[in-house]
């Protein structure tokens, strides 16, 4: 790829780093307080959602296809395109004997009953009533009220992206034994990055806590691995705008603008003694290097590399989250 650098000229993604032990970095442990961190976990899990959970992948519900099932918070819900795309959301079980609607068949844009034929076309009919549904262009947004408990919104709290012609996006999505707090508070911990994950970061150094900050900003410089000693160096910043999200952002070096979304949906309810939580992760790359268009056009063949290097990722910080609702469960987490 090329593209402008410093003063009109090209300059490289890449940095070649000094080769350094896993054991050399400096400690980071000092620094990640855990009142910090909980204090802003605290923040986050006070904002307003609207009662928008994020129930998967734009692309995953399509029209012409068949309908998609999900449980949000103990919550049965099936999801349908009628064939101009427009998505539809309600209960998960048909009103008539209870069957699950997501085995049933999409015909024509109309869910149909795959037991007795009850047909649905996003409008309320014998007893079933629909979920105002949201579909930003990478994820689909469902809105619970009577899970939700808020004042709701018309539409969800969708953190801004990059223009979508102008970038790649993949969703990817993993399902840990935990609660959505758990999730967000990993992210919102940004000093693990190179212990818990130096396959892919290196030289992370947190540059602004923002302490009592609304914002809640941790500010990080880092460099994401491609080989043992090829990094690409950048600056970005790790934000909760809601109760169950955590963008990081691009701000400075390679791909300023990128996001990578992580978002916390609970498939259990409030209370469950087994908790589970769905991560579903948007990335959304973008490049102003004139080479970033031929990315674009290979969008399909990039999507499950990077939904690979997120499943790597979420492997370890999956276990992270399930560690911290453990010991919170069990009263031994610090702080």
């Amino acid at each position: 790829m090329s593209g402008p650098g410093r003063g009109g000229g090209w300059t490289p993604p890449l940095r070649l780093r000094r080769r350094s032990g896993w054991a050399t970095q400096a400690p980071t442990w000092r620094e990640a307080r855990p009142a910090l961190i909980a204090d802003a976990l605290k923040r986050a899990t006070a904002r307003p959602s609207g009662n928008w959970f994020v129930a998967g992948s734009s692309r995953h519900v399509r029209a012409g296809g068949g309908p998609r099932g999900r449980t949000v918070a103990g919550a049965e819900v099936v999801l349908w395109r009628s064939d101009s795309g427009e998505p539809h959301a309600g209960p998960g079980a048909c009103p008539h004997l209870g069957a699950p609607l997501r085995d049933s068949r999409v015909v024509c844009g109309t869910l149909v009953c795959h037991w007795h034929g009850l047909r649905l076309d996003g409008t309320s009919v014998a007893g079933w009533d629909p979920y105002p549904v949201y579909d930003d262009g990478v994820l689909l947004w469902v809105r619970l009220d009577a899970l939700g408990g808020e004042e709701p919104t018309e539409r969800p709290p969708v953190p801004v992206r990059p223009a979508a012609g102008a970038a790649v996006d993949a969703v990817f999505t993993a399902v840990g034994r935990c609660e959505p707090e758990d999730v967000v508070a990993n992210r919102l911990d940004p000093w693990h990055g190179s212990w818990f994950h130096p396959y892919s970061f290196a030289d992370l150094r947190v540059v602004r806590p923002s302490a009592g900050s609304e914002e809640d900003a941790f500010v990080v410089d880092v460099s994401f691995r491609v080989t043992d000693r090829l990094v690409v160096p950048v600056r970005a910043e790790f934000t909760a705008p809601g109760p169950r999200t955590v963008v990081m952002r691009v701000t400075e070096g390679e791909g300023a603008t990128s996001v990578v979304e992580t978002h916390a949906t609970p498939l259990t309810g409030a209370g469950d003694e087994a908790p589970r939580t769905a991560v579903v992760e948007a990335i959304v790359a973008a490049s102003d290097r004139r080479g970033f268009a031929v990315a674009r056009a290979a969008a399909p063949l990039l999507r499950p590399l990077m939904r690979r290097t997120a499943g790597r990722l979420w492997r370890d910080d999956l276990a992270y989250a399930e560690r911290r609702w453990a010991l919170r469960r069990t009263g031994r987490f610090p702080g």
